[in-house]
């Protein structure tokens, strides 16, 4: 992207939308995705392996897709429980318009959102993300110390981190960081961790 990331606020790159087919719980959708977002070709891998393996979401209260790109994430859980207020949250402003796009394309509520945006009351029944590793390991750490301490009692987190980009690193900070929270390690497939957070 010449220098530009995923996670910046406003893309400056051409957007050069496109239409790519998405299956999500089965059903295949043609979403919109563009330049200057994370994984504009296709479903990234973390993203499917973390989809494939975490257990259905809360069926009602907040929930949260943290990174949500173009979307996918937002939209697996707005289809798995509609009943709940499904939040998802990008820095990126051509994330966040997608994201919208593609939940009125699949039919589903989703709230996109930039963070300041959520009020700080809220706190969520399940967080769901693949984490912007690429944004440095401080950048990582100031965002989860912002959102996992949201978790609401009995709530779960679920992340995706490649293995060879820090997953085992990073669930061993999450346990020194939060003694109030327990993590483990959910799965590993095609070199990713799933790690999951959650609040008894």
């Amino acid at each position: 992207m010449d220098g530009e990331h995923y996670f910046s606020a406003q893309p400056v790159s051409e957007a050069h939308e496109r239409t790519i087919r998405v299956v999500l719980q089965g059903e295949t959708f043609a979403l919109r995705t563009a330049d200057g977002v994370f994984s504009a070709e296709h479903l990234d891998t973390g993203t499917a392996v973390l989809l494939a393996t975490v257990p259905p979401p809360a069926t009602e209260g907040d929930l949260l897709d943290l990174g949500c790109g173009w979307g996918p994430i937002a939209i697996a859980m707005a289809r798995r429980s509609p009943g709940a207020s499904v939040w998802a949250v990008d820095v990126n402003e051509r994330a966040l318009a997608l994201a919208a796009a593609n939940a009125r394309i699949a039919g589903v509520q989703v709230k996109t959102a930039w963070p300041q945006d959520i009020p700080d009351t809220t706190r969520f029944a399940t967080i769901w993300s693949n984490p912007p590793i690429r944004i440095g390991k401080a950048a990582l750490h100031e965002l989860l110390e912002t959102w996992l301490p949201r978790l609401a009692p009995g709530g779960t987190a679920w992340l995706v981190v490649a293995k060879q980009l820090g997953g085992d690193s990073l669930q061993r900070w999450i346990a020194e960081r939060f003694p109030d929270l327990d993590v483990s390690r959910a799965a590993t497939d095609k070199g990713f961790r799933v790690l999951e957070v959650s609040r008894d």
